[in-house]
């Protein structure tokens, strides 16, 4: 878990990994159509879907000379409910400093 939570982590650090993403959330699509907006080689392209890919956030397959791409959502997931965990964390860290500073604040008065 905590190696695909990394993998996962390592493939959304990129902002052009996360736009393809975004891309692949509105369906399928092939690694030339990922590349396009990006103005980059099919290889460069190849390379980003690869790093998804082994994190497990995208599946490719071929279709005659085309290779085409899917999102695999599962993987974001477990890194949203890793997130939550510090939401909640965070949450009462605030809900305790509001208290506290609400204690003091009547001390003044």
């Amino acid at each position: 878990m905590v190696e695909r939570l990394d993998a996962t982590f390592h493939a959304l650090s990129d902002p052009t990994r996360r736009g393809m993403l975004a891309s692949l959330a509105r369906g399928e699509k092939s690694v030339g159509e990922l590349a396009q907006p990006y103005a980059m080689s099919f290889a460069g392209a190849s390379k980003h879907v690869k790093v998804l890919e082994s994190a497990g956030l995208v599946a490719r397959r071929k279709a005659g000379r085309t290779q085409l791409c899917t999102l695999r959502p599962e993987p974001l997931a477990e890194a949203d409910a890793w997130l939550r965990q510090w939401a909640s964390f965070w949450n009462t860290r605030l809900d305790n400093l509001e208290a506290l500073l609400a204690n003091d604040g009547e001390k003044d008065a």
